[in-house]
C-alpha cells in the first residue's frame, strides 16, 4: 500500500473515490483533531464530540462519491462535522445548564500558560469556565460561526460556505454573537 501522507486533500479525495487503499484513512488522520475541536466546542461534551466526529466521518464516507470539489475538502469536512454537531444538539433539545468543563479544558489546553504562579492559573481556569458557560448559552446560529471564526481561525468565506449563508449574514451573526457574549461575560463580573 502506497503511503499517501505527502498528497494534498484534493488528491486524497480523488484517490478515495477511486478506491485507493489508505486515502480515506489519511484524510481521517489529517483532519480528525480539527473536527474534534469544532465538535467539542459546539456540543460541549467530550463523549458527544467523539460521537459527532464518528458520525461526521461516516457521513463523509457515504457522501464522498458526490463530492464535487466546489469547496476545499477541509471546508466540506467542517460543514459535515458542523451539521453532525447541530444534529446532536437538536436531538438533545437544549444545552446543558452545567458548566462545560470538558470544553473549557480543551480550549485552555491550547492556550499558553500564564505567568505569575498558581493564582494566575486558577484565574485563567475560572475565566475560561466563564467564557465556555457564556458560549454555551448562545443560540447555535451564533455559537457555530463564533467557534469556527474565533477558535478555528477560518475566514469569512469558508464559514459562509460551511453554513450555507452569505458573508453579510455571517458577519451579522458574528457581530450579534460577540455582543451577546460580551454582555453575558459582563453579567458575571
Amino acid at each position: 500500500m502506497e503511503r499517501l501522507v505527502g498528497h494534498g486533500d484534493r488528491e486524497l479525495v480523488e484517490a478515495a473515490v477511486g478506491g485507493a487503499d489508505g486515502a480515506f484513512d489519511e484524510l481521517v488522520r489529517r483532519h480528525t483533531p480539527r473536527l474534534y475541536r469544532v465538535a467539542l466546542r459546539i456540543v460541549g461534551d467530550r463523549a458527544d464530540a467523539e460521537d459527532v466526529v464518528q458520525d461526521a466521518w461516516i457521513s463523509a464516507w457515504r457522501a464522498l462519491p458526490r463530492y464535487r470539489g466546489d469547496a476545499e475538502p477541509s471546508t466540506w469536512l467542517y460543514r459535515v462535522v458542523t451539521n453532525a454537531a447541530l444534529g446532536r444538539l437538536r436531538r438533545r433539545r437544549r444545552m446543558p445548564e452545567q458548566p462545560m468543563t470538558d470544553a473549557a479544558a480543551a480550549i485552555l489546553d491550547t492556550m499558553p500558560a500564564p505567568g505569575g504562579g498558581p493564582e494566575a492559573g486558577v484565574l485563567r481556569q475560572e475565566r475560561g469556565d466563564q467564557v465556555q458557560r457564556a458560549i454555551a448559552t448562545l443560540d447555535s446560529s451564533q455559537r457555530v460561526p463564533l467557534v469556527l471564526r474565533e477558535f478555528e481561525g477560518l475566514d469569512y468565506e469558508e464559514i459562509a460556505a460551511i453554513l450555507g449563508v452569505g458573508v453579510p449574514a455571517l458577519r451579522a451573526r458574528l457581530h450579534r454573537a460577540r455582543v451577546v457574549l460580551l454582555g453575558r461575560l459582563r453579567e458575571v463580573q
